[in-house]
Parts: structure tokens; C-alpha cells; sequence
């Protein structure tokens, strides 16, 4: 069973949701950067940008701000932390109590799983398409 009182528990969840989702998140930012260093060498040439410490930077903001929200819904009564089935840890509570809870539940599978998952798909079968196309086209020639 759970040995800690609720208020250990809520930060223990929110600790868990938060790093699980910038996680998922940082693999889709770098993914998606990976495609298009590969897939669109040209990308940013046409404006003379650059990839650079700034951009890096503000991709890791974006990423731990779109956890922080999500993390920190339940906090703000959209959804809730509790224990697991099994009592012996915390997280999101699954069973939605009401459509508030319903609604984040719902949010959670689509932006936070849902979307980052088909966006690291897509980056990665790009790739591996534009890897093919280009070794297929050296062959030819």
C-alpha cells in the first residue's frame, strides 16, 4: 500500500507525469528536427538560419512548458492524482469522476501519447524513405 499521505503522493504523480511526458515530448522535438535535417537539408537556407543554441534552447522550454501544463492540470482540479489499483504507488487517477475528468483523460491520450507517437513515426518512415529514394538514385547513376 501507498505509505505516504496525499500531499507525497500528488507531488509523487505530478513528478512521474511531468518527466514521463517531457520525455515523450523531447523524442518527438528531436525526431521531428532529425527529419528535417535529413529529409530538408535545405530547410532554413532560403532565410540564412541556422540551427543554434537559442533554437535548442526554445525547443526545450516549448517541450518542458507542454509538460508542465499537462502535468500541472490535476493540480488545477482538471483531472486528479491518486493512488494506483494496487495501492503501492500514485498516478493520474484513470476512472474519470466526472466530464472535467473525462475531458483530461481524453487530452492526455491524444496530445500527450496519440500525436507525439504518429509525429516520431512519421519522422522516422520520412527518413527512411528519403534514405532509400537517394540510395536508389546513386545506383541509378
Amino acid at each position: 500500500r501507498w505509505l505516504f499521505d496525499q500531499a507525497v503522493c500528488t507531488l509523487y504523480a505530478f513528478c512521474r507525469v511531468l518527466f514521463g511526458l517531457s520525455s515523450l515530448a523531447s523524442l518527438t522535438v528531436l525526431s521531428t528536427v532529425c527529419c528535417l535535417k535529413v529529409c530538408y537539408p535545405a530547410y532554413g537556407r532560403c532565410w540564412d538560419v541556422r540551427f543554434s543554441h537559442g533554437h535548442a534552447a526554445g525547443l526545450l522550454l516549448a517541450v518542458w512548458a507542454y509538460a508542465l501544463a499537462f502535468a500541472a492540470a490535476p493540480l488545477a482540479r482538471w483531472g486528479s492524482y491518486g493512488p494506483e489499483p494496487y495501492g503501492t504507488a500514485c498516478c493520474i487517477t484513470w476512472e474519470p469522476s466526472s466530464t472535467e475528468a473525462t475531458l483530461y483523460i481524453l487530452a492526455l491520450l491524444i496530445c500527450c501519447y496519440l500525436l507525439p507517437c504518429l509525429l516520431i513515426l512519421a519522422s522516422y518512415a520520412l527518413i527512411l524513405w528519403t534514405v532509400w529514394a537517394s540510395h536508389r538514385a546513386l545506383r541509378r547513376h
